[in-house]
């Protein structure tokens, strides 16, 4: 039955403010998280929470983009908006991650990099390609994890691993539906016309090659019984991990080239 929802009343999922947000995945997946601030250069962007946590007893670095759930804490997290210092302090965590041969795992929750003028001045562009520049030649092991609304270079900026997962109910694109149709009809209230066209849901980029795993959601949905959500999370991010692990650093890399090719 879910397979034939369209591809809007997925993205309406996607978008809903009772979906567990990053936060809520970090608590119930990993042991001990101790977040870490700032990027050294400019200040700390709220729309990331990234820290190191343990993973089954492993020691792991975790970036992820947060919203909130009410509208003071949007207020806060920028609706999960990152504005360069939180790429930059991404990036920082990920050589961290390197420097101490820690998996990274990144989980992927915005409707776009902001788009303000401090954030073009304080060189937003920029940001987004050093992080997808700086992730495809990382040497450690990278799963990113498609939670809720994956749109454009502020989802693609985290998403450049060896494996990605994806939520059912999670949309994955360049451009948000609204985006897409403002720049091909000059008219955004075409979203929901336009959505499918995208390609963007679950089942889409499974087909296309383009995600690696495709986690089934609650009938009852995903707040609902979100632990059994988490713990099929778990038990593929262990497995994921592990299996990357068998790899030399060499061969890791020249496989995350040519999925990247291969798109």
């Amino acid at each position: 039955m879910k397979k034939q929802m369209t591809a809007w009343q997925r993205v309406t999922m996607a978008r809903d403010a009772k979906r567990p947000k990053a936060l809520d995945y970090i608590k119930n997946i990993f042991d001990d998280f101790i977040e870490l601030h700032g990027d050294r250069c400019y200040g700390d962007d709220k729309s990331f929470v990234c820290g190191i946590a343990y993973l089954e007893k492993m020691p792991v670095t975790i970036i992820a983009e947060q919203k909130g759930k009410t509208t003071k804490e949007n207020m806060q997290r920028n609706f999960g908006m990152p504005n360069p210092e939180g790429y930059r302090k991404a990036v920082r965590l990920m050589k961290q991650a390197e420097k101490f041969n820690r998996p990274v795992i990144t989980f992927i929750d915005t409707p776009g990099a902001y788009p303000g003028m401090g954030a073009e001045e304080r060189g937003q562009g920029e940001a987004i390609a050093r992080s997808m520049f700086e992730m495809s030649k990382l040497k450690v092991p990278i799963i990113a994890v498609v939670i809720g609304e994956g749109s454009s270079g502020g989802a693609l900026a985290i998403c450049v691993a060896d494996k990605i997962l994806m939520l059912e109910n999670a949309i994955y694109s360049i451009l948000s539906p609204e985006g897409f149709a403002s720049i091909l009809y000059k008219d955004s209230s075409k979203c929901q016309e336009v959505a499918d066209k995208m390609k963007l849901t679950s089942y889409d980029l499974q087909n296309f090659g383009i995600i690696d795993e495709l986690i089934k959601e609650p009938k009852v949905g995903i707040e609902n019984d979100f632990e059994s959500v988490t713990a099929k999370i778990k038990t593929i991010l262990v497995k994921q991990i592990q299996d990357i692990q068998k790899l030399t650093t060499s061969e890791m890399l020249e496989k995350r080239y040519e999925k990247y090719r291969n798109m």
